[in-house]
């Protein structure tokens, strides 16, 4: 994160803290008589776009479907905010939504650094958030405290980084690994050193270690270094816009080793700026797959391709899946009040979900599966699942 960047959260953070000290969204219930108000802080623009417009639209898809039974004679009121891939812009979202829409709860950000950036106003002003792809293990728990009103949809980054290593040393075989990371990004930082920790238990040797920034282009020096080390297997865990260039200039240099990311690679972007030829012999680690028979799977899908006409991507699912978790907590406690919201939420046990059934450790983070996909003409093919 830049310098002016840091100084807009901090400058954010603090208004936060003064402005907003004392008021609390849980007397006005998240709305009033029959709607109760939910926010969403999403990557409407920006560089991350990709993903907060397939979380709105999963998450408008759910909110849709809610409504049309309602929640005790209530029905939902989304109100959407535009973070532009920016955490000082995500944190002054928050604080919108907090004190002028007075939400009873807030979906977003799908970046872990957008949703980081919304914590403190969240568990300062007794307010719900819910990150429904934020995988950064700090959202909901900072130094063994857990944030008592934050929440998340999906796995952790140490999981997915586990399950990317077990995978390239006993699916795969490899003995040696160059590891490729954005160090703008509490994600990509996160998922590395997860791999990192779990490829040398089984025995693997990290070869070369490397490191680019967001909105960089030219990684041809970069990748030159990384095929000088030899290495048999690349992990990337970044975001589509790099990880597209990456790994085309990686194959135009001849590194044609196995490629893995994680979830951070799920946009249909990526193809169009890698190339079908390409993504050949890549895999990513992700929530869900659209391909899954799963009886719950295929209704969603059906029902996405018929509101927005194409195929919904793990980005979709997860939105989709936190607005029902918000409704279903909301129903159990039967109040909008925020906190009352927090504690069924934080009691959710054995939900089905469109992403699997859900569970919340102590840490407020589910328990749940993950799917390996591979990239086969440019799409995503179902690998393998893989259980907590």
């Amino acid at each position: 994160m830049s310098k002016k960047r840091l100084t807009g959260v901090l400058m954010s953070l603090a208004l936060a803290g003064g402005v907003l000290a004392g008021c609390n969204s849980s007397a006005s219930g998240g709305g009033g008589g029959d709607t109760i108000k939910i926010g969403a802080n999403l990557e409407l623009s920006g560089g991350v776009a990709s993903y907060g417009q397939s979380a709105s639209e999963g998450l408008q898809l759910a909110v849709d479907e809610i409504n049309k039974k309602g929640i005790d004679g209530k029905k939902l009121k989304l109100i959407k905010v535009d973070n532009k891939s920016d955490a000082a812009e995500a944190t002054n979202a928050a604080i919108k939504l907090v004190s002028q829409d007075k939400v009873a709860a807030i979906v977003g950000a799908a970046t872990s650094t957008n949703t980081l950036a919304q914590v403190q106003v969240a568990d300062d002003n007794k307010v719900v958030l819910v990150t429904p792809t934020g995988t950064n293990p700090t959202i909901t728990n900072k130094d063994g405290k857990v944030n008592d009103y934050v929440f998340r949809t999906c796995f952790i980054d140490p999981f997915q980084g586990t399950v990317a290593a077990n995978f390239a040393s006993k699916e795969l075989n490899v003995k040696s690994a160059a590891v490729l990371i954005d160090s703008s990004s509490d994600y990509a930082k996160g998922l590395a050193a997860a791999f990192k920790t779990s490829f040398k238990k089984n025995g693997g040797k990290i070869v070369s270690q490397e490191a680019y920034v967001q909105k960089d282009t030219d990684f041809h020096a970069t990748l030159t270094r990384i095929k000088a080390s030899n290495p048999e297997f690349i992990f990337l865990p970044g975001y589509y816009e790099e990880v597209g260039l990456i790994v085309k200039q990686a194959r135009e240099i001849g590194l044609d080793v196995p490629i893995m990311g994680g979830d951070g690679w799920d946009s249909p972007k990526l193809v169009d700026i890698a190339g079908k030829e390409a993504l050949k012999n890549t895999y990513i680690t992700n929530h869900y797959s659209s391909g899954d028979k799963d009886k719950k799977v295929q209704e969603f899908v059906s029902a996405f391709k018929k509101k927005y006409g194409k195929s919904p991507d793990a980005f979709s699912a997860l939105g989709y899946d936190s607005g029902y978790f918000i409704a279903d907590a909301i129903k159990r406690a039967k109040s909008s009040d925020p906190e009352k919201i927090k504690d069924a939420l934080a009691k959710t046990d054995g939900l089905s979900l469109v992403s699997g059934k859900l569970k919340l450790d102590k840490n407020h983070d589910p328990i749940k599966s993950a799917v390996i996909l591979e990239y086969v003409n440019g799409e995503q093919t179902f690998k393998t699942k893989v259980n907590p």
